[in-house]
C-alpha cells in the first residue's frame, strides 16, 4: 500500500508527459493540437510560379501576364496573413478558374505547400528581384508570348 502513491505519480507521468509533449508547440510549423503550418519557401514559390502557370495571366516586376492583378511585392499586405491571402485567392476562384481554363487549358493544381511556397514568393521582393522570362518552362513562355502578340493585334507587327 506504501507504494501506490508513487504507482499513481508513475502511471500520471507516462500518461501526462507524452500528452503535453504531443500538444507543445515547440516544433517549427507546429501552431497548435493537430496543426502545422507548411515551410514558406520564396525560392520554391519563384519556380512554382513560373512552372505552374500564375505568370500567364500575373505579372510580377513588369513580367509576366497582363489578365490579372500584378503580384509584385510591394502591392501586398505587410505583415502578411498567408490566410488571408488565400482567403483572396477564393473570392476570385470562379474567375481563376475561367480564365485557367481559357488560358490554359485546365485548372491549376496546387498542394498545400505550392501555395504556401508561392504565397511566400510573392511577399519577397528579394526573391522577386530573381525572378525572370529565364525561370518559364517553353510551354508558359510560349503562352505569354502569344498573349502578348494576341493584344497588340494583327497591325502591331506589320509584314515586311
Amino acid at each position: 500500500m506504501r507504494y501506490a502513491p508513487l504507482a499513481l505519480a508513475l502511471s500520471l507521468t507516462s500518461f501526462v508527459l507524452p500528452t503535453g509533449l504531443a500538444l507543445s508547440s515547440d516544433t517549427p510549423g507546429d501552431v497548435g493540437p493537430g496543426l502545422v503550418l507548411p515551410q514558406m519557401d520564396s525560392e520554391l514559390g519563384r519556380k512554382l510560379f513560373a512552372s505552374k502557370g500564375c505568370a500567364v495571366c500575373h505579372s510580377v516586376n513588369g513580367i509576366g501576364g497582363e489578365d490579372a492583378p500584378p503580384l509584385d511585392a510591394e502591392y501586398m499586405d505587410i505583415p502578411m496573413n498567408p490566410f488571408e491571402f488565400a482567403a483572396r485567392m477564393w473570392r476570385g476562384a470562379e474567375a481563376m478558374v475561367y480564365m485557367q481554363r481559357e488560358e490554359l487549358g485546365d485548372v491549376i493544381d496546387l498542394n498545400g505547400n505550392e501555395l504556401a511556397a508561392i504565397i511566400a514568393f510573392v511577399h519577397d521582393a528579394d526573391e522577386q528581384a530573381k525572378y525572370s522570362e529565364a525561370d518559364w518552362p517553353d510551354e508558359i513562355a510560349d503562352l505569354i508570348s502569344g498573349a502578348h502578340a494576341e493584344a497588340e493585334g494583327p497591325d502591331a507587327h506589320p509584314a515586311d
